[in-house]
This record gives structure tokens, sequence and C-alpha cells, in this order.
């Protein structure tokens, strides 16, 4: 028997899944919701909000649950998710707020990721539109972010999703009969991050932009500037250039067929060196001469973080003008951790029925 000839009434008549997936982790989360809302007989339609128009939105129309999903970035969503929900049509619609995080295991515990500000800044940005916030779900997938640490062995990552797309599947039901859901919301620590997640949004998010350059093994493909969801990627000096735009999804880094891209430790570390102990110092000193002694201290963080920005900026375009000289281009590729075996793992979500693969 279907499940839905047990159901008097659907809960809803359609179920949209707005979704950004950077490698696939939130993809393959709204393939397993959509698979589900199947098994209850109501349409749903998954729509990857990097393909479609962000600007001219038309409102959900009544009875269609709205699902936003989306990758942690800094604590947050990503600007391209906070973007699109705070030019989202108004409506009286029932929404789903998930995310998908950081996953990593030890033994056989899913150490979870932190989701940050990202529900509690959507939910109250929707709620103001008229929404009404039906259930939340912080899914812990297995962690693509090998700018910071080594990436996931296969065993793991075939862990991760198992057990995932179970916790998803099981929460799926729920919805599909019209059930809330927000256990997530005992995680109130999350909300201490929001110091962190608004210092990633207006500076953070720009420096890891930066960290991002194509190696000599690049055969300029031009894969990851097609590929890029958001377009931050361009050619200069005839190769690949990541601007301030980029998300830090990882997608490009974990397609380049040659793996020719990867993350500058060596040359971000001395930029942070020469940042702190030249620029600043220099700024203090002669602004002090010129103008005035700055005070505050929220002022003061304003104007290095605006400094920081722009110091970054040359900094990137000096290091890719350089990487031209072979010498400073190995140099460069041995003092980046993602060069090696044991910490530069390339990630891809696997397929969504890996189960029966």
């Amino acid at each position: 028997m279907n499940i839905a000839d047990t159901l008097a009434d659907k809960a809803y008549k359609k179920v949209i899944i707005y979704y950004f997936s950077g490698t696939g982790n939130s993809r393959n989360v709204a393939k397993w919701m959509a698979s589900v809302s199947q098994q209850y007989q109501i349409e749903c339609l998954p729509v990857n909000i990097a393909q479609i128009d962000r600007k001219t939105m038309t409102a959900p129309e009544p009875g269609t649950l709205i699902i936003f999903l989306s990758p942690i970035h800094g604590f947050n969503y990503p600007p391209i998710m906070l973007n699109f929900i705070l030019r989202f049509p108004k409506g009286k619609n029932k929404v789903v707020l998930m995310n998908t995080r950081a996953g990593m295991l030890i033994g056989k515990f899913i150490t979870p990721g932190l989701t940050g500000i990202a529900f509690y800044l959507s939910a109250l940005v929707l709620f103001l539109k008229g929404f009404s916030i039906k259930a939340i779900l912080a899914v812990d997938m297995p962690s693509n972010w090998i700018s910071v640490h080594p990436g996931l062995n296969n065993r793991t990552v075939k862990f991760l999703h198992v057990k995932n797309k179970e916790r998803v599947e099981k929460f799926a039901h729920k919805i599909m009969q019209g059930k809330s859901h927000f256990k997530h919301l005992i995680e109130v620590y999350d909300i201490l991050l929001a110091p962190i997640a608004v210092a990633y949004y207006l500076a953070g998010r720009f420096f890891l932009a930066k960290t991002y350059f194509a190696s000599a093994d690049c055969d300029n493909c031009g894969l990851c500037i097609k590929a890029c969801p958001v377009k931050a990627i361009i050619k200069v000096d005839n190769r690949p250039f990541w601007t301030f735009n980029c998300e830090s999804c990882m997608k490009c880094m974990s397609n380049c067929p040659r793996k020719a891209i990867e993350t500058g430790h060596g040359y971000s570390v001395a930029g942070v060196h020469v940042f702190f102990s030249v620029i600043l110092v220099l700024f203090y000193k002669y602004f002090n001469v010129w103008f005035f002694p700055i005070e505050n201290a929220l002022l003061r963080m304003v104007i290095e973080s605006g400094l920081s920005i722009a110091f970054i900026g040359v900094w990137y375009r000096l290091v890719h003008w350089l990487l031209q000289f072979k010498i400073l281009e190995r140099l460069t590729v041995y003092t980046s951790l993602t060069k090696y075996k044991w910490w530069g793992r390339r990630y891809k979500a696997l397929k969504p029925d890996f189960n029966n693969s």
C-alpha cells in the first residue's frame, strides 16, 4: 500500500526545496527529501538557487511547503542563501529550515558541526515576511573544507552518508505528515557564535576567497570558471583568479580534473604576518601623527577590517603575478597542505542512490 493511501488528507499540496550546494551535500539531502515526498504523492520541486534568476521571484502558491537548504559557512548561511531569503517574496506558507554542516567521525560517533546563527537569523527574516517556521534540521554531512583540516577517508564519507540518509528520511516522513520538529533548538550554544559569524561575514570570507590558486598543473580547461555557482572565478594573466565573490564552497577544488587548485597556506600565513607586523604598525604610527589617536574599539575594528580587505586584495594580486615564476610557484605549492596526500583528499558527495550502486 502506498503511504499516501494511509492519509486522509495530504499535509501539503506541493513542496519546493530551494538549495545551494558546492560539493553535493545539500543536493543529496534535497534529493532524499524529494524521494520521501514522492512516497506521499506530494509534488516536490528541488531548485538549485545558483541556477535561477534570484532577482525576479514569484510568491509561492498557498498550501506549498517551502524548504531552504544550504551548507554552513562561517557559522551562518552563505551570502548567496542569505540574500536569497532576504529577497524572497512575502507569503503565509509553512517553512522548513535545513543546513548541512561539517560532520566528522570519531570511531562510530559522528561529531556534529556548528550551525551558528543560520536558523535564528533566517527564521526572523521569514517570520517578518509572514511565513511560519514548521521545522528545522541540521545535517552533519562529511566536511569538505580541506583548506582547514585533512580530507576524510572513504570509510568516513560512506558512514556519514548512510547515517545521515536514514536521519533525513525519518525527518522527511514527519514533515510530509504535517508534524513539527525543533530538536535542534536545544543547541543554544550556537547563539554564542554570533560574533564570529558577523566577523566572518564582514571580513573572514574575503580572506578565505583569496587563499585559492591554480598551480602549474592547471591546463586552462576552464572547468572551474564555468562551474563556479557564484561566478567568482575569472581569468587573469591566463590563469584562474579568485575574486572576493568566492563563497569557499570547495566545488572548484573538488572537481578540478588535474587537482591543480590548492589552498595557499604558506602565502596566507606570510600575508597575515606582513599585515600585522608592518602595515598596521605603519598605519597607526603615521595616522596618529597626521590625524588623531583612535581610541574607540569599534572604530578601530571597522578601520582594521577595511584595511585588511584592501591589503588581501593587493597581496593576492601580487602572489598571482609571482606564480608565473617557476621557483616561486613551486614554493607556493609545497607550502600548501592541500598538495599532500595525507591532507588533500578532494571531496565529492556520493550519489544519492549510493546504497544501490
